[in-house]
């Protein structure tokens, strides 16, 4: 039951973006396509999981006083790996996410996870937070990048779906269109979430 609830408080309870607000940089920025969202979902799932693996490994032989910038190093060599992947394999879609792979290595959640539960448990539930974290964090920027692409230029991965009669919507491919749409999500899943918590309270 512990190791349940260790995974899915990333994907529902405590979702990076959409409950904790991190990681907003990266979530606003590339999800104007719904390619960009998953690559950049799975660099971040990736250098979670290993950093927190790593961490949880040797958390009792990093010295207090420079656990930080010891997190960094192992943060950094990771994002390094991803970096080095996407433009060795996927070029364009490396192209797109410009220079937000790399400020992985400064992400508020990997940093953050590392300090708050990888440095101070077991490395299974370590692997099951940045799992369920990671996973929260490519769902929500998934969601996002759909509404976008979608309302943006009727398309998903590249798939017309809405018809030729749909117009664009220009906005949706701009900053205002990205804090608008995480808005609405929010509100979505956060009216939703009450409601559900209000429902089992009575029950």
């Amino acid at each position: 039951m512990k190791a349940y609830r260790e995974f899915i408080k990333g994907i529902w309870q405590s979702n990076p973006v959409f409950k904790i607000l991190l990681g907003l940089c990266p979530t606003l920025a590339v999800t104007t396509q719904v390619q960009n969202g998953i690559a950049m979902g799975l660099a971040v799932l990736f250098v979670l999981v290993c950093s927190s693996f790593i961490i949880s490994v040797f958390r009792k032989q990093i010295p207090p006083q420079v656990r930080i910038a010891v997190f960094i190093v192992f943060i950094a060599t990771f994002v390094t790996l991803a970096d080095y992947f996407l433009k060795a394999q996927f070029p364009q879609i490396s192209k797109q996410l410009g220079p937000y792979v790399p400020l992985i290595v400064v992400n508020c959640i990997i940093l953050g996870r590392a300090e708050a539960f990888a440095s101070k448990n077991s490395i299974f539930y370590s692997l099951l937070d940045a799992i369920g974290m990671g996973l929260g964090f490519t769902l929500a920027l998934v969601m996002l990048s759909s509404v976008r692409e979608l309302l943006g230029s009727g398309s998903i991965l590249g798939y017309q779906i809405l018809g030729k009669w749909w117009t664009p919507w220009l906005i949706m491919s701009l900053p205002p269109g990205a804090f608008f749409t995480l808005g609405i999500l929010m509100s979505i899943i956060n009216t939703f979430a009450n409601k559900h918590k209000k429902h089992r309270s009575v029950a």
